[in-house]
């Protein structure tokens, strides 16, 4: 990229990297959210996806750590609270996403130990945070832009797991009620940086490789997922089997 954007034209651009690559266009979450899963490969996916969660208010910490602009600080610090909740409201994200893998009968002592993740969903997730700890401030702030696009699939996940599975209710799907509010805000909030901040044509080509990472790590997870528990039905030795025998 040699010529400058206009703050308009790269969010567009972004926009377009989200329309092409963010991981609703993925045949696994087709699956999942018109019911095409069984009981035991949807376990799978909340088991696997627990791991990006919790991971998520480290990125934000390390994100926090780069700054030195309180005001960014305070807004960004909210990411952290959301997820990892208080003393006086624990349940953040976190916590409710837990109370996604117990309505499902996952052990949740087994889920937050790791023990049966998929070797791709760990080395996705930990690239992510070496990622935003690793590249410039605003690499790891756009990263975060994958946001801008969640609303949607948020809504095509819950009505269609809602309608589709017996196994699962509005309250143990209620992590993703926040997050209809949550990710507005905060990608909001990015978007404005990035546009802002991105003052060189090399910056704003960052930024949207970036995003374009960042849509990678979130797909590269569901191609394990697809890999080990749809087809060919391959799970690595050690990784979660729904029938039990890797407990």
């Amino acid at each position: 990229m040699s010529e400058m954007l206009s703050p308009e034209e790269l969010e567009a651009a972004l926009r377009a990297i989200g329309k092409a690559r963010y991981h609703n266009n993925h045949p696994f979450h087709g699956l999942l959210h018109s019911g095409r899963l069984n009981k035991g490969q949807v376990q799978a996916w909340a088991l696997n996806r627990y791991y990006y969660q919790s991971i998520i208010p480290m990125k934000d910490a390390a994100i926090l750590a780069r700054s030195s602009d309180s005001e960014f600080r305070r807004a960004w610090r909210q990411r952290i609270i959301d997820h990892d909740g208080t003393e006086e409201a624990p349940d953040g994200g976190i916590e409710r996403w837990l109370g996604l893998t117990d309505a499902l009968g996952l052990d949740r002592g087994y889920v937050t130990s790791g023990a049966g993740l998929l070797p791709g969903t760990r080395f996705a997730v930990e690239a992510y945070l070496h990622f935003v700890s690793e590249k410039s401030l605003l690499e790891a702030v756009a990263s975060s832009l994958t946001e801008m696009f969640a609303p949607t699939i948020i809504t095509e996940r819950v009505s269609g797991m809602l309608k589709s599975y017996d196994f699962v209710d509005a309250k143990a799907l209620s992590y993703f009620d926040k997050r209809l509010y949550q990710a507005p805000r905060d990608a909001n909030f990015a978007l404005d940086y990035v546009k802002r901040e991105a003052r060189l044509p090399y910056q704003q080509q960052q930024v949207l490789k970036a995003l374009e990472f960042k849509c990678d790590v979130l797909w590269s997870q569901l191609d394990a997922l697809h890999y080990a528990y749809v087809e060919p039905g391959n799970i690595p030795p050690g990784a979660f089997r729904p029938d039990g025998s890797a407990k």
